[in-house]
């Protein structure tokens, strides 16, 4: 069981929270499910996967929560889950990945699909805190400014390079990617195949698929090339 501190911003389509849990220990793992279970003689629950948010030297794992409009779980969680609310916590579970500073380096190239931002901004915190020397390009796909999760630590965030690409909407005077990632994308923004790069790509699947297939095309090794894929569940 973990107790939920709460945290929420407003942005896209509507809220996120993040959910810090104090289950020290945890922050390696990629992926987590979180369960509610309803009060009521029918001992019904609903289960939910959701990617962990903190870095390994984070004191206590957060989650990162997006609400989905017609959901079950997560407009409960983001609206009406209060500070000292429990959840029951399970994991990893499914195809989850990990990045170690000192056992795997870098260079570390980051591809994140909207909310598949949430693990790589672990792995930042964990670069940040562990080794800061290790080269590292985050680029982010979304759908307007309003949809980016953490901008504001993002926007803050020095040390490695960022990226933005928006698919609908873009700022007034922006000059950057305005369409979806495609191959002539990565070709312009990822390391060199020779430069070996760790590659993390997290997102929708048909980000992820359309991504992973022009990395390798490009010529990055596929076992170089490690992939999340999600669909919304809510």
């Amino acid at each position: 069981m973990a107790r939920r501190d709460a945290r929420r911003e407003t942005g896209g389509d509507g809220e996120r929270g993040d959910a810090d849990l104090r289950l020290p220990g945890l922050a390696r793992a990629s992926r987590g499910a979180a369960r509610r279970r309803a009060p009521d003689r029918y001992g019904y629950q609903a289960q939910r996967s959701y990617s962990i948010a903190a870095a390994p030297e984070d004191d206590r794992l957060e989650l990162t929560v997006e609400r989905i409009g017609d959901g079950e779980v997560s407009p409960y969680l983001v609206e009406d889950m209060l500070p000292g609310d429990a959840l029951e916590l399970r994991g990893p579970i499914g195809l989850w990945f990990t990045w170690d500073a000192a056992a795997d380096g870098g260079p570390l190239l980051l591809l994140a699909g909207g909310s598949g931002v949430v693990p790589l901004r672990a792995m930042l915190r964990h670069r940040a805190a562990a080794d800061p020397r290790v080269s590292a390009r985050l680029l982010l796909s979304a759908r307007s400014a309003d949809d980016v999760i953490y901008a504001g630590e993002l926007d803050s965030a020095d040390g490695f390079e960022r990226f933005t690409t928006y698919t609908r909407t873009t700022p007034p005077g922006w000059t950057g990617y305005s369409r979806r990632v495609d191959r002539a994308m990565l070709a312009d923004v990822a390391f060199a195949p020779d430069e070996q790069p760790r590659i993390f790509v997290c997102g929708p699947t048909g980000f992820v698929e359309t991504a992973s297939t022009a990395l390798v095309d490009l010529g990055h090794p596929s076992t170089r090339v490690k992939t999340e894929r999600f669909g919304p569940t809510g």
